[in-house]
């Protein structure tokens, strides 16, 4: 569904991304681990079209992305929540879902969005008219997921979904993130909660300065003792 190709970014003079390769195969969950500044936000600023590639090429269902805007980006049906939830706290949590579905062309179908982001996350339900800046830090967490779902997104791209949540929160978001994906949704997920993400992911790729330095199936790299030394905080 989605590849990278030895891909180099840069924020001025600063080499983001290093010769970076990576697959999402569609349906599949997959999670880009590694600490602050590893390069993980950058790859999807890269997949949402805010941030240039100097070498290598990135396509989605055969498509090279390099040409094409944002806007159009989320309109193939690549969607971002992203990280800081970054909802829009004047409006209320249903005006916050109708701008995720600014682009569908599809306008008869929305409500079906609306019904099953509500099915997804019934306390956002409760929540309709208000007004989202007075929502938990785990609410406007919710809202931001279910306002990307409702751009109807073929992969969904998740930013720090559980920073800075409490432990109980974070494990509702991350079952949530495992029914959207068995709905049929393809998940990149961006996360710094090593063993939360590989518990729900297919495969993993593991970033330092830029560049991967580990990558496989999930299960694997969970039991790999250099990668639970390293990563999840395991002798």
């Amino acid at each position: 569904m989605l590849k990278f190709k030895n891909v180099d970014a840069y924020y001025g003079y600063i080499h983001a991304l290093k010769d970076v390769s990576i697959e999402v195969p569609k349906g599949k969950i997959v999670t880009l681990l590694g600490a602050n500044g590893a390069g993980k936000t950058s790859i999807l600023k890269v997949i949402s079209g805010l941030l240039e590639i100097k070498e290598g090429s990135y396509e989605f269902d055969g498509k090279d992305l390099k040409n094409y805007k944002p806007e159009d980006i989320v309109s193939m049906g690549i969607v971002q929540s992203p990280e800081g939830r970054q909802i829009f706290p004047d409006l209320t949590v249903h005006e916050n879902l109708m701008v995720g579905a600014y682009t569908r062309k599809d306008k008869l179908n929305i409500n079906k969005s609306l019904i099953k982001g509500y099915e997804y996350f019934p306390i956002l339900r409760e929540r309709e008219k208000q007004i989202a800046g007075t929502l938990s830090g785990g609410e406007q967490q919710m809202l931001a997921i279910a306002r990307a779902l409702m751009a109807k997104p073929k992969l969904l791209l998740l930013d720090e979904p559980s920073l800075g949540l409490a432990p109980l929160i974070v494990k509702d978001i991350f079952n949530i993130i495992q029914e959207i994906n068995k709905s049929g949704t393809t998940i990149l997920l961006v996360e710094q909660n090593a063993h939360q993400a590989l518990s729900i992911a297919d495969y993993a790729y593991i970033l330092e300065t830029g560049k991967v330095v580990h990558s496989g199936h999930a299960i694997e790299l969970r039991n790999d003792e250099k990668v639970k030394k390293a990563y999840l905080g395991s002798s």
